[in-house]
This record gives structure tokens, sequence and C-alpha cells, in this order.
């Protein structure tokens, strides 16, 4: 009963918690929902051979056999230049029944897939192991979309499991934030329910039931939400690119109601653990106290937790820069990563506010209003740090997330810029049936020419696991070492020969002058020399081979450079004459063009999680500043008293507001640039370009937000019960 009454009187205390609930149930269920719909994606008819009843495909899977545990089993890897059907398999089995060919790749060697109108059984027994059959919905993988739609649905698996996880953790923190200034507000009640008799469990066991009563309506609300909601967001999966054009729920699976439903209800109970131990802890004299000053904010034991949460956070951030810095710049890595620190900051946020006001700059609050702001703020720690930890999580997620997005992109086109030489770049997919005359050409006219194409290399790395290795097969070795500069870290690019292989320092051995076991692009095993060995670098610096170790490779680049004393205009005329088809740029127009950039879906991805943690924010503002201002009815009464007009009476409390959104703002700031710095460490001990890029626009962008919606409550507070802010009688 006494539950019941308190949720009936303090309802509006609690309407922000039941706010940040419901919106991170709705955003649990609407991406479960997604999950479940990329997990079990429909059944689609084949597009090419679809009246076919049985396909051939050339093999296009390397399996070597791995250690798993005592035993082996095989590991696959798709091949970079998958086997063509060739021409007497295709005569074969037009022996068999009519062979359908519109639409397969062709090449010297036979065809890249060919359907057949004859019984699977009869097929398999003629093809054997030369070639793949499929039959029933195994033709679709037969259709070039299939491989991109695979990995779409990769994408969007990562999108929103990051996306779920976020919303969790911001709404755990809003509502912990609500929650324990709800039970500093009411200091003075839970001192009566004790002097009144009530026991330690009792009080706590009255705030986790108010959470528990809060948890079940928000989650109920927000599955409902939920649901509505998910066609919309597969709707924007589809039209940012993330998801293929076909995808769409399937139906609705129960798990992601019931998901959400459990999480919400243990987000309400875990946020509101912690504000009900501080509840049972007040004593009966709480209820005697007027002054407004907070004493005793900082228990050892929030003190020590706080402390072990940063000291954790940084510890596995150095530990992951010494032992796997590449994985510093992942964006699952930089996406959960601030976390930690932003849970630690906020967990010592009461210890931190006295001396962060202290820092904010004395012209954004002058005159006497603005001294007793900061006077205010700095004596009334909870409700600074209430005001502060919302706009702490948004600034900090924004700092981190894009800034790490921008500075990984601009260390990968730092990278791409610096290993070029060449003032002229030809690229297109045909280059590869004419490279000998555009190379002619520029040769004529007085230029060196180094042609490429794109292959890849496999490696069993500690006999556990197959990995693929993207790679650059090069025609003139000397052409190429005189046009490319990649960071070589020991041996000579012009080592490079039919019997060996450039790696870099990524690969389990990297020692120039070893020799090591590869599969090349077609599967074909190898043993080549070590001649050569990259920095690790963001990633994008590949292994070379020669164009012998790359068969079935096409040229789709050349670099083109005029030698000293020749004409680059002749030069450039005489390769865009002979390039047909190709696309002659110059290599600053090349780089331009193809430098590596934070993504669409990255982009995407990035504003969703962006965008939840501020819808959060703006909640946990508006039910903090509507609490705190109208809970001040006596404070603002003796400041009227006092001689203070209602225009100082309301600059003091903006000033105050605005001096939480600061101390969260520069806080937040401060965790980003933590982890901007570690990302920049990251990247030089891969010795890749560190230039650290901090979203300054965004950061100020959601702290004036922030800002906006602190003032819009306390404005709101003071508009709806004016007369606490006049003087009495």
């Amino acid at each position: 009963m006494l539950n019941l009454v308190s949720l009936r009187t303090r309802w509006p205390s609690l309407l922000g918690a039941f706010v940040a609930v419901a919106l991170g149930v709705a955003v649990t269920t609407a991406m479960g929902l997604g999950l479940a719909a990329a997990s079990d994606p429909p059944a689609r008819p084949p597009a090419r051979f679809a009246s076919a009843p049985v396909v051939v495909t050339g093999q296009d899977t390397l399996t070597v056999p791995v250690r798993r545990g005592p035993a082996t089993a095989p590991a696959s890897a798709r091949l970079a230049h998958p086997h063509p059907v060739d021409n007497e398999l295709v005569r074969e089995l037009r022996r068999l029944g009519r062979v359908r060919t519109d639409g397969a790749p062709r090449s010297a060697a036979g065809l890249g897939a060919v359907g057949v109108d004859a019984p699977a059984a009869a097929v398999r027994r003629l093809v054997g192991d030369r070639a793949t059959v499929l039959t029933g919905d195994d033709r679709r993988r037969a259709d070039p979309a299939t491989a991109r739609d695979a990995e779409a649905l990769v994408a969007v698996d990562s999108l929103l499991g990051t996306a779920a996880g976020v919303a969790a953790f911001v709404s755990v923190f809003v509502t912990a934030s609500t929650f324990a200034f709800v039970v500093a507000l009411r200091r003075r009640e839970f001192g009566l329910l004790r002097m009144a008799g009530a026991t330690a469990g009792q009080v706590r066991r009255t705030v986790l039931a108010e959470a528990v009563v809060v948890g079940l309506a928000a989650s109920a609300l927000g599955c409902a939400l939920g649901g509505r909601g998910a066609p919309a967001l597969v709707r924007a999966l589809v039209d940012g690119g993330v998801a293929p054009p076909w995808f769409a729920l399937r139906g609705e699976a129960a798990w992601p109601y019931e998901v959400a439903f459990c999480t919400g209800v243990l987000v309400a109970v875990a946020g509101a653990w912690t504000a009900a131990r501080r509840a049972g802890r007040t004593g009966p004299a709480e209820a005697l106290r007027e002054a407004s000053v907070d004493t005793g904010v900082m228990p050892l034991s929030r003190r020590i937790a706080g402390s072990v949460l940063l000291a954790a956070g940084i510890a596995l951030s150095v530990r992951t820069l010494h032992t796997d810095p590449a994985a510093l710049l992942k964006r699952k890595t930089y996406v959960t990563q601030p976390m930690l620190l932003v849970t630690a900051v906020a967990a010592l946020a009461p210890a931190l506010v006295r001396p962060v006001v202290r820092l904010l700059p004395p012209g954004l609050l002058p005159g006497a209003a603005g001294l007793l702001a900061r006077e205010n703020a700095s004596a009334s720690v909870r409700r600074t740090a209430a005001v502060a930890a919302p706009v702490l999580v948004t600034v900090a997620l924004a700092g981190s997330l894009l800034g790490s997005a921008a500075t990984v992109a601009g260390a990968k086109a730092t990278e791409a810029r610096e290993r070029t030489r060449a003032q002229f770049v030809v690229t297109g997919e045909d280059l590869g049936h004419h490279p000998t005359a555009v190379e002619a050409a520029a040769k004529a006219a007085g230029a060196t020419v180094s042609a490429s194409a794109p292959t890849a290399v496999y490696v069993r790395e500690e006999g556990t696991a197959l990995v693929r290795s993207e790679a650059r097969a090069v025609s003139d070795v000397t052409a190429f070492a005189a046009l490319t500069r990649p960071p070589v870290v020991a041996g000579d690019l012009r080592d490079l020969d039919d019997r060996s292989v450039v790696v870099n320092e990524e690969w389990e051995r990297h020692e120039v002058g070893s020799w090591v076991s590869l599969w090349l692009g077609d599967g074909r095993p190898a043993r080549l020399r070590i001649v050569a060995v990259l920095a690790r670098g963001t990633g994008d610096n590949g292994a070379y081979v020669t164009t012998t170790n790359a068969p079935g490779a096409t040229v789709d680049r050349l670099d083109v450079r005029a030698a000293p004393g020749a004409d680059g205009a002749r030069v450039a005329a005489a390769v865009r004459d002979a390039a047909g088809s190709g696309t002659v740029r110059s290599a600053s127009d090349w780089l331009a063009a193809t430098r590596p950039r934070t993504g669409p879906q990255t982009r995407l991805g990035l504003l969703v999680v962006l965008g939840l943690a501020l819808a959060h924010a703006a909640i946990a503002l508006a039910a903090t500043t509507l609490m705190a201002t109208s809970a001040r009815g006596t404070e603002l009464r003796s400041l009227r008293l006092a001689g203070a007009t209602r225009a100082q009476v309301l600059r003091a409390l903006a000033g105050e507001t605005a001096a939480g959104v600061g101390v969260g703002a520069l806080l937040g700031t401060a965790v980003a640039a933590t982890n901007l710095g570690l990302l920049a460490a990251a990247l030089g001990r891969l010795s890749a370009p560190a230039a650290v890029h901090v979203p300054w626009g965004l950061l100020a962008g959601c702290a004036a937000v922030c800002l906006l919606v602190a003032l819009t409550g306390t404005a709101l507070a003071c508009a709806r019960r004016p007369d606490r802010a006049r003087p009495a009688g």
C-alpha cells in the first residue's frame, strides 16, 4: 500500500526513468526484430539460370584442414580467382542435356557457370570434384548478388547489435542517474520513515519496488512502440544502403519481445540498485535537515568502485595498445570502449564537480547571479552531477565515435597518398585486355609504367585458422619499385620475383629471408620466400606477388610517371589515346576519388548510436531539471525575500543549469580526448599517420542541444509553480 501511495505521489519524479526505460526497450525490440529478420532471411529464387534444374559452377572455395582442439576440421575461404567450368567439361555436359550459358562470364579456359537441363544425379556423377553442382535454392550461389547480400547482412547484424547494446547501456546509465537524484531529493522523506520505525531494508525495498513497477510498465510500452517502429527501421536500413533491397521483416518473432521486456525490467532494477542501497542508509536525523549543501556524496565504496572502473578502463586500453594496437582501430572497439570510462567518470563525478566548476570561464556566469549560480553548483553536488551525467555520456560518445571514425579514415587516406609516386593513374575493369598498348604508348612518350592487378593469398596461421590477405600482383618489379613507396620496415621491394612475396607485420611469419607456405588466389599451394616486410598500418598494407603467382588476375590499374626531362602533357595525351574506355586521372584526382573515407553505412550506424544517446540525454535532462527546480521552493522564496527580482532568480537558475551542462561537457570531452589519444598512440605503434580529428562542431552541437533542453526544463518548472519563486505574504 505504501508503495502504491508513493508511486501516485511521486510519479513525476519517476517519469524520466520511465521514459528512458521505455525508449531503451523500444529500440531493443526494433533491433531484435531486425536481427531476427537478418538471421533468417527469406528463401529467394535464383536469378541466373532460374529455369535450369541444375547449375554447375567452377570451384570457388579453398578448403584446408586446421586444428580444432585435439582433432582437425576443414576451414574454407572464397577464392579471389574462382576456377571456370572448363571447356572440356562443358562439352561433356552437353551430352546429358541442354547447357545454358546466358550471362556466364567467359575466359579462354571456360565459363564461370552453366545451367544444365539434366537429372542432378547424372550431373554429379559426371562432374565429380572438377566443379560444384548446385540444385534447388543453392542455385542462388551462382548469382553475383549472393556474396554482396551476405556481406550486407553481416553489416546489418553488426549495426543492430551495436545499437541495441548502446541503448541498453545508456538506459541503465540514465535510469541510475535519475533514481540517484530522486533518492537525494527524498532524503527527508526517508528520514521521516526511519523516524516512524521503518527499517533500512523496508526503505530499500520501497525504492526497488518502485523500480520494478516502472520497469514493468515501461517495458510493456516499449515493446509495443518497438513493434510499431521496426518496419520504419527496416525501411531506413534499406534506403541507407545498409541492407539489401529485399530485406524485410518476416512476421513477428517472439524472442525479441521477450528479451527486450526482460532487459527493460533488469535495466530499471539495476539502475535503482545503488540508489536503493543509499536510501536504506538514510538515518532519522535526515528528517531534521534544512541545509541544501550536500555532504557525504562520495562514500568510500563509491570512490573505490569509480577508481577501480577508471583503472580497469585505462589498463584494458593500454594492454590492448601494447598487445594488439590494430584492435583499437576497429569500430566495435571504439564504440564500446568509451562506456567503461564514462561509467567510471560518472561514478567519480560528485568528487569532480567542484574542481571542474572552477575551470568554467568566469565570463560564462558574470555578475551576482553568476556568483550565486557557481556557488550553488559547487554546493549542490548531487544536483549538478545529475545534470552533468547525461551530457557526459552524449559528448563522450559523440567525440569518441565520430572522432575515431574520422581519425581512422584520415589515416587511411594519408597512407594511400604516401604509397604512390605516380603522376597519372589509369583505371578500368577492362584494362586487363589491353595493358600492353597503354604501356607501350606511355613508354614511347618517355614514362615509367607499372601495371598491377588485385589478387589474394591465403596462409594457415598457427595451424588453427585460414587467413586471407588482400594482395596486388605486379608484372614489372623495377617499375613497381620506382612508382610505389609502401612503408617498408625490412628488406627491399626490388628483390621481389616469381619465387618470393612481400608481406606485412600482421603475418604470423614476417622475417626477411624466411619461407612461407601459402595458397595463391586460385587455390594452388606455393612456397615463397619473404623479401620485404611492410608496416601493419591501418590494415590497407597488403601483400605483393608477381603476376606469375596470380593466375586469373586482371590488370585494373596502371601507375604512370614521366621520366626526368620528358613532357608530362605528351605522356598524358599518349596514355589517354591508348587507354580506350579506361579512366585517366592525375594522381591527386585519383586519390581524391578513391581515398578511404567513412562509408555511408558506417556513418548511418554511428548517427543511430549518437541519436540514441542524445534522446536519452534529453529525457534525463528534462526530468532532472524539472524535479530539481520544483523541489527548491523554500530556497527560491528566500532569494526573493532577500531582494532578488524574478529575473535575477531566473538568471541564477539558468546559470546553475548551464554550469551543470558545462561540467558534463568538460568531462565528456576529457573522456573523448582519452579515447582519441589512445587511438593516436595505436596508429603510432602501427607506423600509420596519427593526425587526430576532433569533431568540435558536433561536440558543440550536442552540448548546445543539452543546454537548450536543460534550460527549457528549468523554465517550465518555474512557470508551472510560479508561486514558489515569490516572496511569502
